[in-house]
């Protein structure tokens, strides 16, 4: 029997029914509970003939391993894994491309929010080793909200050579790391722009770190020494925005 993995949450499978239905193998939906949004999920579902069962908590909840399902959970194929080959269609479709790269990420919960803040800011295309790093999974998908379906995700066999490969293409590639004393806010983010976020607590690797054209830091005002790797990367994302609109 080929894989198969557990997705939940009505935002990511209210994206999953609308661009990829053909994934869905059998739903799960909460016994007794009345929402509008989990029936409309429910009444989509079985227009493209898929079967649905009504569940007690008990049952969603073993399938997730106790995550927060919001009362929907679905059987589905895996997804198709995006590789280098996706990544040079999305550079050859936007000429002014803007990529994140997030080098080994393990939380998927951490995955997800920079997927959304990824979604909101309009990135084209995230990009993350194979290896040592989050992927696609429930959790990521539904702390995504939906962005796990929007925003193409590329798993690259070698990110070092990636990035010597989009720079070879006229991307900018600006890395973030504590180690420099340029600031982000002087740092130009307009034109073909990767911008790299590091791993929780280690940062970027050393061989990712010297591929970078360019190392900014966000400024420390107060008495913590970091961000969260989701918070810092929306407020790198939207300061890139905020250049690129003005340009």
């Amino acid at each position: 029997m080929a894989q198969q993995e557990w997705l939940y949450g009505i935002h990511a499978l209210s994206a999953v029914v609308a661009n990829e239905p053909e994934r869905l193998i059998e739903v799960l939906v909460l016994k007794g509970r009345n929402d509008d949004r989990l029936n409309d999920i429910v009444n989509q579902v079985r227009r493209h003939g898929i079967s649905v069962q009504f569940c007690h908590r008990k049952v969603l909840d073993d399938k997730v391993n106790g995550e927060q399902h919001q009362g929907i959970v679905a059987r589905a194929k895996p997804a198709r894994v995006l590789t280098e080959n996706d990544l040079d269609e999305v550079l050859q479709n936007h000429k002014q491309p803007f990529l994140l790269i997030l080098d080994g990420i393990t939380d998927p919960h951490n995955l997800g929010a920079c997927l959304r803040s990824a979604d909101a800011a309009g990135v084209h295309a995230v990009i993350a080793p194979k290896d040592k790093s989050a992927g696609l999974t429930g959790t990521a998908r539904k702390v995504a909200c939906g962005a796990a379906e929007s925003v193409p995700f590329i798993q690259v066999t070698n990110l070092a050579r990636t990035l010597q490969d989009i720079q070879s293409k006229g991307v900018w590639v600006i890395g973030t790391t504590g180690e420099t004393d340029k600031s982000l806010y002087d740092c130009k983010l307009t034109g073909p722009l990767a911008l790299v976020m590091g791993a929780e607590g280690k940062g970027m690797r050393r061989l990712t770190k010297e591929r970078c054209d360019e190392l900014v830091k966000l400024p420390m005002a107060g008495s913590v020494s970091s961000l969260n790797v989701s918070v810092a990367t929306g407020i790198c994302l939207y300061e890139a925005v905020r250049q690129r609109s003005c340009s």
